[in-house]
């Protein structure tokens, strides 16, 4: 991370209630005003984790969605509105982002990740936070992720089930050693809540959090499973791959 700029007096007020946070302080707030979180897709989930990254005072978001806003995102993609249908997705969540904290840098890409796009947008991130719905886009940015060392929180919602588990390279397994293919099953449009989405975009927001300011516990070398429908949760223990094609010689 570049060297820390100081708080200003607006900030103070704004944060000052997550400040009292006893092991955040006002030093965990500084550290997130000169952080950059690159998000990959701004829907149900991204949108939501890069909405509450805005609200808790990140500096600099990177952004990457392509497409315009269509009816069926309404019930899930909070960065979208009516107003915005027919229109680039990406200037919507940026506008709707600006809105709530005009202090924020927004890197806007009407892009999806790809292999080509990636090793540029996670270089420009402290932490990637991986929303993606296909595992061409989520492999693309693990595979960068372990190349530059940057972490990366990785979250995913079905119906009313979501998962979510936070990638450190040389310290956890790397998301090909979780999937070691793409998933046959994985489909690009599924059922799907906005509060399913929600949940986990909320959880992944707090766990980038804790890891660029560096306190409480992540969720490591675990991955959280829930399901909504009874309201269980459960975690289920990770274990890195030697020869994963990754991260299995690093």
């Amino acid at each position: 991370m570049p060297s820390e700029m100081p708080l200003t007096e607006e900030e103070r007020a704004t944060y000052e209630w997550q400040m009292w946070v006893s092991d955040f302080g006002e030093q965990g707030q500084r550290k997130l005003k000169n952080a950059s979180v690159l998000v990959s897709r701004c829907g149900g989930v991204g949108g939501t984790v890069a909405y509450y990254l805005a609200a808790a005072g990140i500096g600099r978001l990177i952004l990457a969605h392509a497409g315009n806003v269509k009816h069926s995102d309404l019930n899930r993609q909070l960065l979208m509105t009516h107003a915005g249908l027919g229109q680039s997705r990406i200037e919507s969540a940026k506008r709707r982002l600006k809105e709530l904290n005009p202090r924020l840098e927004v890197v806007a890409v009407a892009e999806n990740i790809t292999p080509a796009n990636a090793p540029r947008l996670v270089a420009q991130a402290d932490l990637i936070v991986d929303c993606a719905p296909l595992f061409d886009e989520r492999f693309a940015m693990n595979e960068q992720a372990v190349k530059q060392k940057k972490p990366m929180v990785d979250c995913a919602m079905f119906e009313l089930e979501a998962q979510l588990t936070t990638l450190v390279p040389g310290k956890t397994p790397c998301l090909r050693c979780i999937y070691p293919q793409n998933p046959p099953a994985w489909k690009r449009q599924f059922p799907v809540f906005g509060a399913v989405s929600g949940a986990v975009a909320c959880l992944a927001a707090m766990e980038a959090i804790k890891l660029l300011a560096e306190f409480g516990k992540p969720l490591l070398n675990e991955m959280l499973l829930a399901n909504l429908r009874d309201m269980t949760f459960r975690r289920v223990k990770l274990a890195k791959k030697p020869d994963c094609p990754v991260c299995g010689k690093r």
